[in-house]
């Protein structure tokens, strides 16, 4: 996977959602804002990108996403719940018709036998209420495990959305 397939993605969601004419905003943590560059790196974009929500702590998914406290306890940020309610709440916070979410483990450290280092969970969200969520484990460094996250967001939008 490459920066090029990356590109590639971007400009067929942006295609996709103008000829649509319809909106995306992102949450993201492990990805670092990695697949709002993606989508904003394609001239035209403000055509079709709302805004994004980088929250890598579990207070700012609260604060900014309306992510419950109950639900990061629960089941951890890494987790299809915590995704799930990120969509909803970027959804909800933005002027967008999908939302894209993503966390996950990006390493080196911080994994655990449970949730081991590549582990990333994605959410989906839609105005008409349909919620969809995805689990992949990838594998090399941290840079190999935000890119792949990033064109698996996309390559999902496309796919099951767009």
């Amino acid at each position: 996977m490459s920066e090029s397939t990356l590109r590639q993605l971007s400009i067929a969601v942006g295609q996709k959602l103008q000829a649509r004419g319809q909106w995306i905003t992102c949450a993201e943590s492990c990805t670092g804002g990695g697949i709002a560059k993606a989508i904003t790196d394609i001239a035209g974009s403000s055509a079709y990108f709302d805004r994004g929500f980088v929250t890598y702590s579990n207070v700012a998914k609260h604060e900014l996403l309306d992510v419950a406290e109950t639900t990061l306890m629960a089941h951890g940020a890494v987790s299809e719940a915590v995704v799930c309610e990120m969509a909803q709440g970027a959804l909800q916070a933005a002027r967008a018709d999908l939302a894209l979410s993503v966390s996950g483990i990006a390493g080196p450290d911080g994994g655990s036998a449970e949730k081991p280092v590549g582990t990333v969970w994605f959410g989906f969200a839609e105005r008409s209420g349909r919620v969809l969520a995805r689990k992949m484990h990838f594998t090399g460094d941290r840079d190999a495990v935000r890119l792949q996250a990033t064109i698996f967001a996309l390559q999902t939008a496309l796919d099951e959305f767009l």
